[in-house]
């Protein structure tokens, strides 16, 4: 969870402490957001988090691509889907 107090910081206060900036959100796992003139302006993350956001994301498109081709119709019964998988994977005899 973000707490403003501490996970809030001009970007002066970055450029100063940069070492213990990365430190912090490697260790907490909480993203500091970097302002600028009063205005947030970017997201410091850790990679852990920062590819756990990736994957998601990624996760998300694949099921949109299914829900755009159930709305349109583009359906397989389920014992054609299998034969489908078991021939692309090379497991028919």
């Amino acid at each position: 969870m973000i707490n403003l107090a501490q996970d809030l910081r001009p970007i002066s206060y970055v450029k100063a402490h940069t070492t213990e900036i990365v430190k912090y959100v490697e260790d907490s796992k909480t993203p500091v957001i970097i302002t600028q003139n009063g205005e947030a302006k970017a997201v410091i993350i850790d990679i852990e988090s920062y590819q756990k956001t990736l994957n998601a994301i990624n996760l998300a498109k694949l099921l949109s691509f299914g829900e755009n081709d159930i709305k349109s119709g583009k359906l397989t019964a389920h014992e054609n889907a299998k034969k489908i998988f078991e021939k692309t994977l090379g497991r028919i005899e």
